[in-house]
């Protein structure tokens, strides 16, 4: 872990991980909470931490993209749509990311 925290891609990896875990929360435990139970206290904390994740990944990717001398339409866009899809950062760390040599 510690390696990770050393590398631009190894961060890009902790945030995709802590973002696709932060979307997974949201969509499978706190939306079913406000909609069916009408318990919405943790849209709004689960929300917000995803939002700022979110952010943090799409700009760690183009930071990467550019290191790494990504062509967009090859890699960069995979890696950008990852982060809306459930699972996906799952996805692309497993076949795009944790394949990079730094």
């Amino acid at each position: 872990m510690k390696n990770l925290l050393q590398t631009n891609t190894g961060r890009l990896r902790i945030i995709g991980f802590l973002e696709g875990t932060s979307l997974l929360i949201l969509l499978f435990i706190a939306m079913p909470m406000k909609y069916i139970f009408a318990m919405p206290f943790l849209t709004r904390p689960v929300g917000t931490i995803h939002g700022a994740l979110f952010l943090l990944f799409i700009f760690n990717t183009i930071s990467v993209g550019v290191e790494q001398n990504w062509r967009f339409k090859d890699t960069t866009w995979k890696v950008l749509l990852a982060c809306i899809i459930p699972f996906g950062t799952f996805y692309i760390d497993s076949k795009i990311l944790s394949k990079i040599n730094n």
